[in-house]
C-alpha cells in the first residue's frame, strides 16, 4: 500500500491571519501529528513500481523530492503555522489555470516592514521545466526557521532583512514538465506558451508580447516592495549570470534552440554602470557554490565560463528579461542563477544540488547589507517619499521608500550622491564605503522656493531618532554578518 494525502484543509487567500492560523492549528492538532494520511490499495501493476514516499506537511521533515503544487501549497501553510514569529504567507496573484503564486516572508519581523530593514527576493521556477530552485527555495525556508535559534548568521540575517521567497513564478508549466528530461521545452512556458522571462518591458527594445497574468503578478509585485537585491534561479546551465540580458544591436534568442545556437558564437558584452557590483554579487554565490566557479562546462558543446559568472547579453542576448526589468525599472540588483546542468534531473539529486547551493543562497542575501543606506528628510525631519537617487556616474537610479529609505549596493571607494525630489532644490552629497559594514547616510532636502545652507548629512529624524541610530549599532544591527 502507498500513502496518500487528502487535499488541504485550510483555505487559500492573500496573507494568511494569524488568529485563524492558531485556531486550526489547535483544533486539528492531532491530524497534523498523523500527517493528513489515508491507505489505500493499489494493483499488483502498482506494487512493482518503487513506492512514493509519505508526505508529510511538518516542515521539520521536508524530504528530498518534487512537490506538485498541493504538496508544496501544504508545506508553506504548515511552515507558516509552526513558525508564525518568523514566517508570513501571501499570494501575490494566479497563474492562468487558477493556482496561487505564493510568497513566503521569513523574517524576524515577517507581517511589516520595519525601517531600515532592506527587502530581498528568490524567484524560482520562471521556467516550469527547470524546478530544482523551486525545491532549494523550500529547503532554504526550511533551514531559515530551523536554523534562527542555533545559527548565528541565519539569526543575524532574519533580524536584519525581511527574505521574500517565491518558489514557483509559473506552476502550470511545472505541472505538465516531466522528470528526468535534461533538455527540451516542454513545461517550459505558461499555459498560453508564453515564455515568462521574455515577457517583461524591455530596456533597449520594444517587446510586443502579450502581458501574462504571472508576469503581471509580479511587476505588480516588485513595484509595492523596495527590493535591494534578487535572485532568479533556473536549471540548464551552471553559472550566475548578470545584466544585461538584452544589447541595442543584438540578434535575438527566441526559443531553446536558437539559444542553443547562439551559444557557438561569440557575443559582446552589455555592461550595465553597475557592473562591478554585478561581477562582485555573480562571484559571491559562485565562490561559495561547490562547483560553479570552476567554470567547468556541463557538455562539451556549451560553454565554459571564466570564474562561474557571465554577462548575461555575452552569454546570448534575449528580449524582455526580468533581471533587466528589476533593475532598470526599480534598481534592484538581480541576477539569474542556472544551478543544474539538467533541467529537471531526477530527485535522487537534490540533496546534492542543495549541499552545493546551501551556503550560496545565504550569503548572497547578506550582500544586501553592503554599500550605503540611509534616508531623505525635509527640514523638519519628515521622510521624502519617491525621492530620486542616483550614484554620480551610475546613470541607473532608484527611489526612497514612503518611509525615505534608500539602500544601494556599493563596493568600497568614494562616492557621490545625487537626490532629487518634486519641490526640492536638488543635492549632492560626497559619501565612502569601506569592507566591514554599510556607511549610514541621512540626506536633508531643502524647498526649492528658498535655499538654506545645509550639512551635507543629518543624523536624526522622527523615523529614525540618533539614540535609535546608536542602540541599533550597539545590538550590531548595522554590521556585516559574523564572519564564523
Amino acid at each position: 500500500m502507498i500513502w496518500r494525502t487528502p487535499t488541504t484543509m485550510a483555505s487559500r487567500g492573500q496573507l494568511l491571519v494569524l488568529p485563524l492560523l492558531l485556531s486550526l492549528l489547535a483544533s486539528h492538532s492531532s491530524l497534523i501529528q498523523l500527517s493528513w494520511a489515508k491507505t489505500v490499495s493499489v494493483s499488483d501493476t502498482e506494487q512493482l513500481m518503487p513506492e512514493p514516499r509519505a508526505y508529510s506537511p511538518d516542515a521539520q521533515h521536508l524530504d528530498f523530492v518534487y512537490h506538485d503544487h498541493e504538496e508544496l501549497t501544504r508545506f508553506l501553510r504548515a511552515t507558516s503555522a509552526r513558525y508564525p514569529n518568523l514566517t508570513a504567507l501571501y499570494s501575490i496573484g494566479k497563474s492562468i489555470q487558477g493556482r496561487d503564486l505564493w510568497v513566503m516572508v521569513v523574517s524576524s519581523s515577517p507581517y511589516e516592514h520595519l525601517v531600515g530593514k532592506p527587502d530581498v527576493k528568490y524567484v524560482g521556477n520562471i521556467h516550469g521545466n527547470e524546478p530544482v530552485g523551486r525545491e532549494m527555495l523550500l529547503h532554504l525556508i526550511q533551514y531559515f526557521v530551523t536554523s534562527y535559534n542555533t545559527d548565528q548568521y541565519v539569526k543575524w540575517l532574519l533580524d536584519n532583512t525581511r527574505i521574500h521567497i517565491l518558489p514557483t513564478m509559473n506552476p502550470d508549466g511545472y505541472a505538465v514538465s516531466k522528470e528526468g528530461t535534461c533538455d527540451g521545452g516542454q513545461g517550459r512556458y505558461n499555459a498560453r506558451g508564453f515564455d515568462l522571462n521574455r515577457n517583461f518591458p524591455d530596456y533597449f527594445k520594444q517587446n510586443n508580447k502579450r502581458g501574462q497574468p504571472e508576469t503581471d503578478a509580479v511587476k505588480d509585485w516588485i513595484s509595492k516592495i523596495q527590493f535591494v537585491l534578487s535572485g532568479s534561479l533556473h536549471g540548464g546551465a551552471l553559472v550566475a549570470s548578470y545584466p544585461y540580458d538584452n544589447t541595442p544591436n543584438s540578434r535575438i534568442c527566441r526559443s531553446s534552440a536558437l539559444c542553443a545556437m547562439f551559444q557557438t558564437y561569440s557575443a559582446g558584452p552589455s555592461l550595465t554602470p553597475d557592473d562591478d557590483v554585478f561581477k562582485h554579487l555573480s562571484l559571491v554565490y559562485a565562490r561559495n557554490h561547490a562547483k560553479m566557479s570552476r567554470g567547468v562546462a556541463c557538455k562539451s558543446a556549451t560553454p565554459a565560463f571564466e570564474n562561474g559568472i557571465t554577462n548575461g547579453a555575452a552569454w546570448y542576448p534575449l528580449t524582455g528579461g526580468m533581471q533587466d526589468y528589476n533593475y532598470v525599472w526599480y534598481g534592484c540588483m538581480e541576477i539569474t542563477l542556472e544551478i543544474s546542468c539538467c533541467k529537471f534531473p531526477p530527485a535522487y539529486e537534490l540533496k546534492k544540488y542543495w549541499e552545493d547551493n546551501q551556503l550560496s543562497l545565504i550569503k548572497f542575501l547578506a550582500e544586501a547589507h553592503r554599500g550605503v543606506q540611509g534616508f531623505v528628510f525635509d527640514p523638519a525631519g519628515m521622510p521624502i517619499e519617491r525621492a530620486s537617487i542616483k550614484i554620480k556616474g551610475r546613470d541607473v537610479g532608484f527611489q526612497t521608500t514612503k518611509y525615505g529609505e534608500f539602500w544601494r549596493i556599493l563596493l568600497p571607494g568614494y562616492y557621490k550622491v545625487e537626490v532629487f525630489a518634486e519641490g526640492y532644490a536638488p543635492r549632492e552629497v560626497e559619501f565612502v564605503i569601506v569592507e566591514q559594514h554599510p556607511t549610514l547616510l541621512n540626506v536633508t532636502l531643502q524647498p526649492s522656493k528658498y535655499l538654506l545652507p545645509a550639512s551635507s548629512a543629518s543624523s536624526s529624524s522622527p523615523v529614525v531618532s540618533q539614540q535609535q541610530q546608536q542602540q541599533r549599532q550597539v545590538n550590531g544591527k548595522l554590521q556585516f554578518p559574523p564572519t564564523d
